[in-house]
């Protein structure tokens, strides 16, 4: 039989954290994954819209580790983090392999050359706003370090693979 969409649990105003705990809907730390989860619809936009298949596939795996940062977020007292400095070190790798390609930046850039760097240049954005929202769970409640250092890398690198798109397309 197949599962309903709907459970109705939430009709109240509250959520279930991953970690089983029932939190209110508006809580610091609903928004901070639900602005992940925006990253990663922004994110499936701009696969949608790039042209080059290398770009495609590298969002497509960004998307993947987001799924694995929502889950950080929404979980307390976690075990074992999802996300890890391996995380970070596979998103460097990644940032240096695609700056490689570029020249040098010598102005600023006016998002929307193409319409890969466009979409790419609006979920770089929206990550800078998950990674605000995450840094105001810090604040408050225990948030995995590598979380913070990944959604900044992971908009550092929507900065480059929209230069790749603008520049090399």
């Amino acid at each position: 039989m197949k599962a309903s969409v709907y459970t109705r649990t939430g009709d109240k105003g509250t959520t279930g954290l991953l970690s089983g705990e029932r939190v209110p809907k508006h809580s610091l730390r609903v928004e901070a994954y639900g602005t992940i989860d925006e990253v990663n619809s922004a994110l499936g936009l701009a696969r949608a819209s790039v042209n080059r298949a290398d770009v495609k596939e590298t969002i497509y795996k960004v998307q993947q580790m987001l799924m694995s940062l929502m889950a950080d977020v929404a979980s307390l007292n976690l075990p074992e983090p999802y996300i890890t400095n391996d995380h970070v070190k596979i998103l460097e790798q990644t940032i240096d392999q695609y700056d490689a390609l570029l020249k040098p930046l010598a102005r600023f850039i006016v998002p929307g050359d193409t319409l890969g760097a466009g979409t790419l240049d609006l979920a770089r954005t929206v990550t800078r706003r998950a990674e605000r929202a995450c840094l105001r769970v810090a604040e408050k409640e225990e948030v995995n370090e590598y979380v913070l250092v990944c959604l900044n890398r992971i908009s550092d690198l929507c900065f480059i693979l929209s230069r790749v798109e603008a520049e090399l397309e």
